[in-house]
């Protein structure tokens, strides 16, 4: 059954600017005591074209109401779940992800229910979570934890990437990352320390991220492991075909764009690479802190072989 809520949810996205969030967003809002001013918000914003399939809402609160539902009592697992549901959902260019006022408004107007309940710490969500960057706002993160780590039109290296939090809090914010193999060696190491139970996965990946991110300012990965070009067409005809889709499923994960896998020579290099990188990066032990509100490290403070570690042997169950 849908959760209750008590605001109107517009049928269709639209874009709000950051400054209509930053003049309503309140301390009652974050704390999931108030709902925002919609009359004012929507006056603030822009709507989108209703007749493009793309934007309609209904979809993607089905997505985030069942997500509230299956993990009410798991709230950072929703993220492996959701992130490639929603980008399948939200079949969007680079471009139009990249706008701030897309997600400003599904935070603000369309969700801000699910704002609270997955981001609530202390009793209180960060106002980042509503209005950020890419890296800390709540459903681009997402979006994009799925647009970068996924294989093609395989959206299972996702669910691996969301598993640790670490890796959206400080591994996203790398521009490294939108290198294709560079992600997907990453995850490989990622793979290999989580089946080998390597204990506080947080801040290997934290050391791991930062010594990547060092390396690149000197290496040049694209020239160490080239990526094959994508395939514009293929992921134009993706996002065309959003009227027609069928709706993400929940049970298995649902295909991305068929825009080009991940060329398996490249990743090999890189992830030899990373593995003597991860062993000779000193490992910061922090404090004891939730996953989800983590304060991630910067990735200047932390200054191989083939596993041959599948990605399904190390997911978690039901996930797939």
């Amino acid at each position: 059954m849908p959760r209750r809520r008590s605001f109107d949810v517009p049928e269709v996205l639209g874009l709000l600017p950051d400054a209509a969030v930053a003049k309503h967003l309140s301390r009652g809002m974050q704390s999931g005591q108030e709902f925002p001013p919609q009359v004012a918000l929507r006056k603030a914003g822009t709507r989108l074209e209703e007749g493009d399939a793309r934007w309609h809402s209904q979809p993607i609160r089905e997505l985030l109401e069942e997500a509230m539902e299956r993990f009410a009592d798991r709230r950072t697992e929703a993220d492996g779940w959701l992130a490639p549901r929603l980008h399948a959902t939200l079949r969007l260019t680079r471009a139009e992800a990249g706008d701030t006022r897309l997600w400003n408004h599904m935070a603000m107007l369309v969700a801000p229910d699910y704002v609270v309940w997955r981001h609530k710490g202390k009793e209180i969500a960060e106002g980042s979570r509503f209005s950020g960057p890419h890296y800390t706002q709540c459903f681009a993160r997402l979006w994009w934890a799925a647009e970068l780590f996924r294989d093609g039109r395989d959206y299972t290296p996702v669910i691996l990437a969301c598993s640790v939090q670490d890796v959206l809090n400080t591994t996203l914010r790398l521009d490294v990352v939108d290198h294709r193999p560079t992600a997907q060696a990453f995850l490989r190491v990622l793979a290999g320390l989580v089946a080998s139970g390597t204990p506080r996965l947080g801040d290997h990946v934290n050391a791991l991220s930062s010594a990547i991110n060092s390396a690149g300012s000197t290496l040049v990965y694209d020239v160490l492991a080239p990526d094959s070009p994508p395939l514009v067409d293929e992921l134009r005809d993706w996002i065309a075909d959003a009227a027609t889709a069928k709706a993400a499923p929940w049970d298995r994960l649902p295909d991305g764009p068929d825009d080009g896998r991940v060329l398996a020579s490249s990743v090999d290099a890189l992830f030899t690479l990373f593995e003597q990188l991860r062993a000779e990066a000193p490992v910061r032990r922090r404090g004891r802190v939730a996953d989800d509100t983590a304060t991630p490290l910067e990735v200047s403070e932390v200054p191989v072989q083939r596993t041959g570690v599948s990605l399904d042997k190390v997911l978690p169950p039901g996930m797939g």
